[in-house]
């Protein structure tokens, strides 16, 4: 009953979301699950501070050969039953290790394949570069555009960012009080504020680019 209630939660606070990112009916929880993640970091921070992370879900094959590892994987050889993202143990070590440069690669399923990884990006086109947002979304952008995953940028200015196709499909604004400075960055958005769970969505109108 619990994962029942948890489901038909999620699936109301995000699933716009993830239907925004047309993503497999395989991979929306998976989505929603990491959406949520991102969200809880946007809000608490680590030791203090604000800070971001970068998650790419999904495909993980054409994520990893487009990808290189910045230092050691703390993942690395761990029980996969142990880092899947519906755990609440395990979702608290994703926040510290998310003080970590680097991005997390989610499999379609939940499972946390790898952390700490440097996504490919041309720095010298501007094709993935949004005015005011940095390399981080350009990661995301360039990895959503050049496989199937799906990307959740968490910023250090607490808003949280979805991508796919290489666009800004959704953002989360989980402060209100950040709303009112807020620039959307998602096309022709439908924005909703969603009580239940103190935040507010933005979601792209249209399709995702193919």
């Amino acid at each position: 009953m619990w994962m029942d209630d948890r489901s038909a939660h999620l699936d109301a606070v995000f699933g716009p979301v993830a239907e925004s990112t047309r993503c497999a009916l395989t991979w929306r929880r998976t989505v929603e699950e990491v959406v949520e993640l991102g969200v809880e970091l946007a809000r608490e921070g680590r030791e203090g501070r604000k800070i971001g992370t970068l998650f790419v879900v999904g495909d993980v094959v054409n994520v990893l050969a487009r990808s290189r590892q910045l230092l050691l994987d703390p993942l690395h050889g761990h029980d996969e039953s142990l880092l899947h993202v519906s755990l609440p143990e395990f979702r608290e070590t994703v926040k510290e290790l998310a003080q970590l440069d680097g991005a997390f690669v989610v499999d379609s399923g939940g499972t946390f394949v790898s952390a700490a990884r440097y996504i490919e990006v041309d720095v010298a086109s501007s094709e993935f570069f949004l005015p005011g947002l940095g390399t981080r979304h350009a990661a995301a952008a360039s990895i959503s555009a050049a496989t199937r995953a799906v990307a959740v940028v968490v910023s250090q200015s607490s808003v949280v960012r979805v991508f796919a196709g290489g666009e800004v499909r959704a953002e989360i604004i989980p402060e209100l009080f950040l709303l009112s400075r807020q620039r959307f960055y998602a096309r022709e958005a439908d924005v909703q504020l969603v009580p239940e769970a103190g935040v507010t969505v933005a979601v792209a109108g249209g399709g995702a680019s193919a």
